[in-house]
């Protein structure tokens, strides 16, 4: 691998960009599960009641005052991990805190392929982290 000076491998980047798109998609995803606990009229219309042919009539009113509860379970923490991945892909890409940078890549995990790499990519790229006064003891 050439060396341009600055010490700057492409997995850091990699990894920030990793960590960016993953928790794209958790905010994407986050946010439309909690539009659709906002919304009761869409919900409704998204949720209509699936053929059971040995369940009485409007079994599924029972059923869906339930769904909100796991819901608001599932979209909210995704869409919190979302944001701190974002927010630590964005640290890797100007290479300020590994921490931060590590925790983003780690609250993409939920997509599981984009948060291995992620990780992986920044803990290797741990090295780019240090500044100057570090290395010399400063």
């Amino acid at each position: 691998m050439e060396s341009n000076g600055n010490s700057k491998s492409g997995l850091l980047t990699a990894g920030g960009i990793l960590s960016i798109v993953g928790g794209a998609f958790e905010v994407i995803g986050g946010g439309t599960v909690v539009a659709l606990i906002m919304s009761p009229g869409l919900r409704r219309m998204l949720l209509p009641p699936p053929p059971m042919p040995l369940m009485p009539p409007g079994w599924y009113e029972h059923f869906v005052p339930v769904m909100p509860t796991w819901l608001i379970i599932v979209g909210v923490p995704l869409l919190v991990l979302g944001i701190i991945a974002i927010v630590g892909g964005v640290s890797a890409l100007r290479r300020r805190s590994f921490g931060l940078s590590l925790a983003g890549a780690i609250c993409v995990l939920p997509t599981v392929l984009l948060g291995i790499l992620a990780i992986i990519f920044i803990s290797l790229s741990k090295k780019e982290f240090e500044t100057g006064g570090e290395k010399s003891g400063i």
